[in-house]
């Protein structure tokens, strides 16, 4: 794994994360709080524990002592929750951009929300990140379908390429 294909990943992240924020941003607030069958109950959860997962990574990533976990504080707009994704995603772009490609075989310790202490390399925690919210946008897709909203398109990775001509 290099640090070239991380930076790959985390300009994909940013590039598929625009696509569901612009599906947001055609969602009616019904919508984006309706029930639907998933691994969370609704859209604004989801996007809430991606946009979570990968503010917590990035804070673990550059030693923040006393990482805050998203959805026990937020009580901001569907807006306001897409700011804070999106700046999660261009941190952890920045990082990689500016992580020495040897680290990336480097251990990083870091503190589970439930205390636990744990260690991944840092490529195996970038592969998770970006894995992680690749999973969700998936099942983005799917609840905006049971949401009658079908104007979605692919976020798939090889659709990332071919828009970039990578």
């Amino acid at each position: 794994m290099t640090k070239d294909y991380f930076i790959q990943l985390a300009n994909y992240n940013i590039w598929a994360n625009n696509l569901v924020h612009s599906w947001f941003e055609k969602i009616t607030d019904e919508q984006w709080k309706q029930p639907v069958v998933s691994s969370f109950g609704s859209i604004g959860e989801t996007a809430l524990h991606v946009a979570a997962a990968e503010s917590v990574w990035l804070d673990r990533l550059n030693n923040v002592p006393s990482p805050v976990w998203l959805p026990a504080v937020f009580k901001g707009s569907k807006k306001d929750l897409q700011v804070l994704w999106a700046k999660a995603s261009a941190g952890l772009k920045l990082f990689v951009e500016h992580i020495a490609e040897a680290k990336l075989s480097v251990n990083l310790s870091f503190k589970r929300r439930d205390g636990i202490a744990d260690e991944l390399a840092y490529y195996q925690i970038l592969a998770h990140v970006f894995n992680h919210s690749t999973y969700h946008r998936g099942q983005v897709v799917t609840m905006l379908r049971q949401t009658r909203f079908a104007q979605d398109s692919s976020t798939d990775l090889s659709g990332y390429y071919k828009t970039r001509h990578n």
